[in-house]
């Protein structure tokens, strides 16, 4: 993976800038490529620089310099003119310094990376524009602007492990239109631009409920809430827009009528780098598809078997549906363990949980973080050599306030969060989304807001899972999420095979209201009796004086009245 095998870095700020910060960020991404870092300081001379040269030998010399272009000139080739007396350059030609023998990478602001451009000493030049994977690309021996198609990663599980230490970066894109060409057009913008690693199609309703049944089509409702696709040719023309700038993955929503034929177009189209399901959802209970509560878990069982069967990567978005509907933490909980239980059954290999962060949005961040991490403890409990968990993070949409400069401080606080649960995918919710579906230049606003705050994130962010306020909950919650899963396998204790993969025993949770939720409050298929509220930024379920209620008792309550 890395180019750096021990080899030396010799990094300075050049002349009389003071300013470090950038190339100590390289030298310490260097390091972590295994390469040896050595360090000359602030406002390194001319002389000094070539010296250190001499005497260390590197096979890297990194120069920043962020002050007055014209000075950065007369330094710059300064540099190169000694370097050349001293035989660590070839001889200038045409204007340039010409042929290196030792190799040089520069960095410094948009001005003065231009003037370094220039002058033709340094085989990369960074100007804080290229994404943050670029100087990766460079220690592996990769410059950025030379890569093409074929070195960009175009499977999940590649991705994750090409740009580590970043996490990947996941944005809907889908606009509400009559067609599919603003889409198009929008998809070629975001993949020029460079910051998103994963475009996962948002579809309008119809793509995903009538692909198949084009009779059943409102013409009137097309394009609502997402892009219009209704054929295979739409999906190539989709997905071929992608392939430029850095080369996206492409995933899209699942169906929610004719799952496995979708899924067969999705992965012949679009290649589509994971399937996304749940368990309980996208049917009659939420009015997001045809199916029965029974079908729906029978067909989204199948959906996930038939992925795994094809080492293709499925994503669980079974917890949040709860919590996008008021359900208490214990029950997102549970809900977390049991698709990842139903996940690994079917054999899906490499599992991506997704927690959503905000959601209900009056959770305080240092209960979420709890929840989170008690989620992603359930999940991962069950990973082995067979069954991979991948955690994505993300922004819960409810949670974003309308006012545009109030909503992106929200986004870069929300990611920075959610970096102390090391994602491996930070799926970015544009700060617009309140308003309005993103548009491609918004898209790309908000990645780069994300990416800031990733980065900053990974210099060094205080842990702050390690809080025992954060712990005590973590673990009260891991407890409650397995009261409820030991009360779900005692529904088919009666019955022959695994509960937990019994579609009645599963059906039977939500209908008694073991998983139960106050949304759920009038539906035929649920239970919805439930009450919740935020009680010290956690959400927990209350009894009939409006007082916070234990989970083994509320448990304990539903078995006596099934």
């Amino acid at each position: 993976m890395t180019d750096g095998a021990g080899k030396l870095i010799l990094g300075a700020a050049l002349g009389e800038c003071v300013h470090v910060a950038g190339v100590l960020s390289f030298l310490r991404i260097a390091e972590q490529e295994g390469y040896r870092t050595l360090f000359t300081g602030p406002a390194t001379p001319v002389n000094e620089l070539v010296a250190a040269i001499q005497r260390e030998s590197p096979d890297i010399v990194a120069v920043s310099y962020r002050l007055t272009p014209e000075n950065a000139r007369s330094l710059l080739l300064d540099m190169g003119e000694s370097c050349s007396n001293e035989g660590l350059i070839g001889a200038g030609t045409a204007g340039t310094l010409g042929r290196k023998q030792t190799r040089f990478v520069f960095g410094g602001t948009p001005p003065v990376a231009e003037i370094a451009r220039e002058i033709g000493l340094f085989e990369a030049v960074f100007d804080g524009q290229q994404p943050a994977e670029a100087v990766i690309a460079y220690l592996r021996g990769r410059p950025w602007e030379a890569m093409q198609a074929e070195d960009f990663p175009v499977e999940l599980v590649p991705r994750i492990r090409w740009k580590a230490p970043y996490p990947l970066l996941r944005h809907h894109f889908g606009l509400p239109a009559r067609t599919i060409e603003p889409t198009v057009r929008g998809i070629e913008q975001i993949a020029e631009a460079q910051v998103l690693d994963v475009i996962s199609l948002g579809p309008d309703q119809d793509a995903q409920e009538h692909f198949f049944h084009p009779e059943r089509i409102d013409e009137r409702r097309v394009g609502a809430g997402g892009v219009p696709f209704r054929s295979a040719g739409d999906l190539e023309r989709l997905y071929a827009a992608s392939r430029c700038g850095n080369y996206p993955l492409m995933r899209s929503y699942s169906g929610t009528d004719d799952l496995l034929r979708y899924a067969v177009v999705l992965s012949e189209t679009i290649r589509n780098a994971w399937c996304a399901t749940s368990l309980y959802w996208f049917n009659a209970v939420d009015g997001r598809g045809p199916l029965s509560l029974r079908e729906s878990i029978s067909d989204h069982m199948a959906l996930m078997r038939w992925h795994g069967e094809r080492d293709i990567p499925v994503e669980g978005n079974e917890p949040h549906h709860w919590e996008l509907r008021d359900a208490h933490d214990a029950v997102a909980c549970a809900a977390a363990y049991l698709y990842a239980y139903v996940a690994k059954a079917m054999g899906v290999r490499d599992y991506v949980a997704t927690y959503m962060f905000e959601t209900p949005p009056h959770l305080s961040d240092r209960m979420d973080l709890a929840k989170q991490l008690a989620k992603a403890d359930l999940a991962e409990g069950l990973a082995d050599e067979g069954f991979r968990v991948w955690r994505q993070t993300r922004t819960g949409l409810m949670s974003y306030p309308t006012q545009v400069g109030a909503a992106r401080g929200h986004l870069g606080a929300s990611v920075y969060l959610q970096m102390a649960l090391r994602p491996h995918i930070v799926h970015v919710v544009g700060y617009c989304e309140a308003d309005h579906a993103a548009r491609a230049n918004e898209v790309i606003e908000s990645c780069q807001m994300a990416q800031r705050a990733i980065e900053n994130a990974l210099r060094g962010a205080p842990d702050m899972a390690a809080d025992p306020v954060v712990q005590r909950r973590r673990t009260a919650l891991r407890n409650d999420a397995m009261t409820i899963i030991r009360a779900i396998r005692g529904l088919g204790s009666g019955s022959h095979g695994d509960p937990l993969l019994d579609v009645e025993v599963l059906a039977q949770s939500v209908e008694l209201g073991l998983l139960d939720a106050p949304h759920l409050r009038g539906s035929p298929l649920a239970c919805g009796r439930v009450r919740t509220q935020a009680v010290e930024g956690a959400i927990v379920p209350l009894d009939e004086e409006g007082r916070p209620l234990a989970e083994a008792a509320r448990v304990a309550r539903v078995l006596e009245s099934a």
